[in-house]
């Protein structure tokens, strides 16, 4: 990297002469952002340290690679076409004064580099390893001749009917090729036409990895469960792709199969949608999302053996460029190695953990009112996936056969298929409940899921709002209205996370119960400005965005300041994923400035700068990636001992804050303590997972001290689940 400026120690700041955050918003000053999608790269390469990191179990090292591998793929599909868009927004011409286009250049120097990385992961790491524990991915010319005809039968049976061969000449178009499917490039050599290609489909249905029988696994009639079980000792896989390709001659009965490799393209994400009412854009996104939308291609990934006469047919009807082409020695598509993590070898992964169910709400439902004279009594606070996400489905199933409720009001961002708040949410519309529900279509790679759960709400008579126009509701909230002695009483839960009870096994999240009559009214009001045309500005206990979010923020950050310089003991710890927002950076680099520490543990991207003398001394970033996916937002104000602790769904990025409703909420003191005192501050103190942030972006691993005890923060909160009770 340049030598830079801003770490020259003889260069002395003034808070004074940091510009006005206003002055920052369009700044391309280098000096003071980190490139967000540098940052990016950056946490990607974070994810890929836990691949390589022996102390990890094996397989949890392949997870996390295959971690890598999709977080890749959705650069490619969400990031790469925006800084596109950007390059072509900021000149028409790219050239040395287009930073945009600089910033691409070295985007595209980066990712040779970590494809090569995660190859070798791969290739020269894990395969090794698994090779010690008995678990093989084999070659074809590796397996024994009763494997072979193990694998020509299952090919038979379970993959030729599915395969499509579309063949391309003159009279057949260029088949469509779908966003991220693997595929197999056929090359014929037909004696009355010549050289053809056909593409073939590998269905997305059948596992890439395909289990192989060992002589043990074939001397019962249960050669699947043997295999599944490991009873030989061994797990044996090979790659569907040359399963196929050593089928061919079954799909091409008389053809000459001249060569045969596998491909796969990652596509444009944008749907482009729009945003003019709920009818428009609930059709826009049936047009426009899963295999009826097709992005611009922006990627190839091919074999290292594929012929360039192939390569050439691929380019020209995908119209990549060879910059967008990346030849492999590992199989295309390695988010597919996740499928090793199905292995029963317990051994090979983490310590089993199972969530805690919070007692105090784990109430019958049928007792009437019970769960509610519970939240009224005191607030409750959960912690995914330490504690359970059963008290969620509690609340609302007892809600929807309360006879005192009336109503409940819900908004959903992701929600998994099979979901239980979906079923009573039906079953409280049915009991006579009045029932809606925002559901955000636009939620990035789950708009059919959403859609098709926005018809099953409405056919069951239930209010279906499809978000705001412009906005995307990302706010987690679930309000129940209560009819008590005369008066309406309104429960609420809120949350850092989805309401979705897959991803609240693995990611943490705050959420909270709380029957204060002060939020109960903001959430009303909330409520009835994402349903109707309410212009409500100003709330009580809660911060929302768009309207009033940044702005109240900033009023907090510049409070610690004018404390510090009274008190001398300011201090401010916000822990959330992404740290975007050129305004709330200039902030806390004004803060530091006036000698506030602030303490920033930011998963994902991070665009400010920590360290630097002078401008952000005070400032020190972390980061935690581990078993589980750090997603909590928290922001902590000592405020001279009054302390204020907010959690929500916003991270201080331009969309969260500008393009988003969201919401921050504020907990009681007691959980204010417990939140702050035993788990953000357990988090900081992390030794094992932890990684500090430098002022070029990248980030070390934490040194742990000889005499100090591993603290692996994660495993720490299994352990201790009624710290925060």
């Amino acid at each position: 990297m340049n030598p830079d400026p801003l770490l020259s120690s003889e260069k002395k700041v003034n808070a004074s002469d940091i510009p006005d955050p206003a002055d920052l918003i369009n700044s391309s000053d280098p000096d003071l952002y980190i490139d967000r999608d540098f940052s990016w790269l950056y946490f990607n390469n974070r994810v890929m340290e836990e691949a390589m990191d022996e102390s990890n179990p094996l397989l949890e090292r392949i997870r996390f690679l295959s971690i890598f591998a999709s977080n890749l793929d959705e650069y490619f599909m969400v990031r790469i076409p925006a800084v596109n868009r950007s390059i072509l927004e900021d000149s028409m011409n790219p050239g040395p004064e287009n930073r945009t286009y600089l910033e691409m250049q070295k985007i595209y120097a980066e990712l040779p580099i970590m494809l090569e990385q995660a190859e070798n992961c791969w290739s020269h790491i894990l395969m090794p390893e698994l090779k010690k524990q008995n678990i093989h991915i084999l070659e074809y010319s590796e397996l024994e001749e009763f494997q072979i005809e193990y694998l020509n039968k299952y090919f038979k049976k379970n993959i030729f009917p599915q395969l499509t061969p579309l063949a391309y000449d003159s009279s057949h178009p260029f088949p469509y090729i779908t966003n991220q499917s693997v595929n197999l490039a056929v090359i014929l050599s037909d004696t009355a036409y010549g050289r053809i290609f056909v593409r073939i489909k590998i269905p997305s249905g059948i596992k890439r990895l395909v289990p192989v029988p060992s002589k043990e696994d074939l001397k019962s009639g249960k050669v699947e469960e043997n295999m599944a079980a490991g009873k030989s000792g061994e797990f044996n896989f090979v790659w569907v792709d040359d399963v196929i390709i050593a089928n061919l001659d079954l799909v091409f009965p008389g053809q000459v199969i001249q060569e045969a490799h596998a491909f796969r393209i990652t596509r444009d994400g944008d749907l482009g949608l729009d945003d003019d009412g709920d009818f428009n854009l609930m059709k826009s996104i049936e047009k426009k999302s899963g295999a009826k939308y097709f992005g611009s291609p922006l990627r190839l990934e091919i074999n290292d053996g594929m012929s360039d006469y192939v390569l050439k047919i691929l380019m020209e009807n995908l119209k990549l460029r060879s910059t967008q082409v990346e030849a492999l020695e590992s199989p295309v598509g390695l988010v597919s190695i996740s499928e090793l993590c199905d292995i029963d070898r317990a051994d090979l992964k983490y310590v089993p953990f199972s969530p805690k169910k919070k007692e105090y709400l784990d109430l019958k439902p049928a007792k009437k009112g019970n769960i509610f004279s519970k939240i009224k009594k005191k607030d409750v606070l959960i912690y995914r996936p330490y504690d359970s996400f059963e008290s969620l489905i509690d609340f609302v199933q007892a809600a929807s056969i309360d006879p005192d409720v009336i109503a409940i009001k819900m908004t959903l961002y992701r929600v998994d298929k099979k979901s239980k708040l979906i079923q009573y949410l039906k079953e409280a519309a049915d009991n006579g409940k009045q029932v809606v529900v925002l559901i955000e279509l636009k939620a990035r790679f789950d708009e059919e899921n959403n859609v098709a759960k926005a018809k099953e709400l409405e056919h069951s008579n239930i209010h279906v709002v499809y978000g705001v126009p412009n906005l995307k509701t990302h706010a987690k909230i679930c309000m129940v209205l209560r009819r008590e002695d005369e008066e309406l009483i309104p429960y609420v839960h809120m949350s850092t996370g989805n309401y979705n009870a897959a991803t609240a096994r693995v990611y943490t999240d705050f959420e909270y119960f709380t029957a204060d009559p002060e939020i109960g009214q903001d959430v009303v009001d909330l409520f009835n400005a994402l349903t109707g045309y309410s212009r409500k500005l100003n709330y009580g206990k809660l911060l929302v965005a768009p309207r009033t979010m940044r702005n109240e923020l900033i009023s907090k950050i510049r409070r610690e300041v004018e404390s510090h310089k009274l008190n001398g003991n300011g201090y401010m710890l916000f822990k959330l994923n992404s740290l975007v927002d050129p305004e709330c950076i200039a902030e806390l680099y004004k803060a530091s400035v006036e000698g506030v520490k602030i303490d920033l543990q930011i998963r994902g991207i991070s665009c400010i700068r920590p360290q630097i003398p002078g401008y952000s001394d005070n400032i020190h970033v972390t980061s935690i990636v581990g078993r589980f996916l750090e997603h909590t937002r928290a922001y902590y104000f000592y405020n001279n001992g009054n302390e204020e602790l907010y959690l929500g769904s916003a991270d201080l990025m331009q969309r969260n804050l500008d393009r988003r409703v969201e919401i921050l909420f504020p907990v009681n003191a007691d959980y204010l303590r417990k939140i702050k005192d035993i788990i953000l501050d357990t988090h900081l103190r992390d030794n094992v997972k932890l990684r500090i942030g430098l002022p070029d972006g990248s980030f070390k691993k934490a040194v742990r001290p000889e005499q100090e005890e591993p603290l692996d923060s994660q495993i720490w909160m299994t352990e201790n689940q009624d710290k925060w009770d």
